[in-house]
């Protein structure tokens, strides 16, 4: 099989899916390669901040989101070493720049259904494995594991830190942070008794966060940097993980009320996975677009999570490529839209993925100095640059 299609996107991700969503919105009919047999929904739930939200209500599913996880009112941060809360900042209530913050917990499966159901039958095709790309005058040939072949007027690499499509435009590798995480997920079927407050705990070395998404259920994560001698193997099985998390916590100031999170907690079959960013050099030098082709999401500007950014810019990026590539679509202009997104992204992603890494290495040293000056003196400064990293305007859709 050989086809012409106007626009594909390559992943049906957050990134992927709110693009074709955004699209649609605008009168622009996309397809959507998933090289899975279903949908991908793995990471349980992510923090979505207020400029997350004003992507989703823009997209229309805003309040179908809202509906299903609770809003948070604060954020504690907590010192690990001594178990002294060392900053609390309102996430309810705070007037931004762009109008009223708004931080929830939103499960990552429950996202990709809403996002996938808004599309036009069809949209998405599983199965669909890009094996290689390749140039044929104005159009790009993509060769599928199937033996098809899809030629695409428009290609948007969303296929995630190892992309195919990013590869392709000659982007380097992501970098390793050197460091890991884990995630887990708790059910409470006749509901649970904590504060609608996002705690996180930072320092011995590790990074832990609790977040209610519901009434009914609670997220967490631990990021980690494993000992040089490579001793900390612990992500052989689900069970080795829960006990390596409960026994660095246990060995810290961290309430026991969060241990049994984590005790009674569905963990995921990817045990643990390492933190990789994009050097930020490469996303303002690098080739992010190239002719009719660009990337977005983690194709684009992997992260470490230590601000929460990762599906809040992944969204910025479907709401700023659809208004103008859906203009450029109008006019016949495709290369000139797709390089105004790209300027208008580069020093944004860049600060973003820069600024997630130096946070996230202050946040777990274990390093003395570095403890007294996170604790004592840093603590609000980083809290409230979650705020400040959120209140971003990205225009309209």
């Amino acid at each position: 099989m050989d086809v012409v299609q106007d626009i594909v996107i390559v992943g049906a991700g957050l990134a992927g899916l709110a693009t074709a969503l955004g699209l649609h919105r605008k009168g622009v009919k996309s397809l959507v390669l998933e090289s899975s047999l279903t949908m991908r929904t793995s990471g349980f739930a992510f923090t979505t901040w207020s400029n997350a939200w004003r992507v989703l209500d823009a997209l229309g599913v805003g309040d179908k989101v809202r509906d299903h996880h609770v809003l948070l009112e604060s954020f504690s941060v907590m010192s690990a070493a001594s178990g002294d809360i060392s900053a609390v900042m309102g996430l309810s209530g705070v007037q931004g720049k762009m109008g009223m913050h708004e931080v929830r917990c939103v499960r990552r499966d429950f996202l990709l259904e809403t996002l996938a159901t808004e599309l036009p039958k069809d949209t998405i095709q599983y199965s669909s494995k890009i094996v290689s790309i390749e140039e044929d005058g104005n159009l790009t040939l993509l060769h599928l594991a199937n033996g098809s072949i899809i030629r695409a007027k428009v290609l948007i690499g969303s296929d995630g830190i190892n992309s195919v499509v990013a590869k392709y435009l000659g982007l380097k590798k992501p970098s390793s942070s050197g460091r890991w995480a884990t995630r887990g997920f708790a059910e409470y079927p006749n509901g649970h008794e904590f504060k609608h407050e996002f705690l996180q705990i930072n320092g011995a070395g590790f990074r832990c966060g609790f977040i209610p998404c519901s009434a009914k259920n609670m997220y967490w994560f631990f990021t980690w940097m494993p000992s040089q001698h490579g001793e900390e193997k612990v992500d052989e099985s689900i069970n080795m993980m829960r006990e390596f998390v409960i026994k660095n916590l246990t060995t810290s100031k961290v309430p026991q009320e969060m241990i049994e999170v984590i005790k009674r907690s569905e963990m995921s079959e990817v045990v643990s996975s390492p933190l990789n960013y994009r050097f930020p050099m490469s996303v303002l030098f690098g080739n992010i677009t190239k002719r009719n082709i660009c990337v977005i999401g983690d194709a684009l500007h992997p992260m470490t999570p230590d601000l929460g950014q990762g599906a809040c810019s992944a969204l910025e990026d479907s709401i700023i490529l659809s208004r103008y590539l859906s203009d450029a679509v109008h006019q016949g202009k495709i290369e000139v839209g797709l390089e105004k997104f790209a300027k208008s992204r580069r020093w944004r992603c860049a600060s973003v993925v820069a600024t997630a890494y130096i946070v996230g290495s202050l946040q777990e040293s274990s390093n003395s100095f570095v403890t007294f000056l996170r604790d004592k003196v840093l603590a609000g400064t980083m809290a409230r640059a979650l705020l400040k990293v959120s209140d971003y305007d990205y225009g309209n859709i």
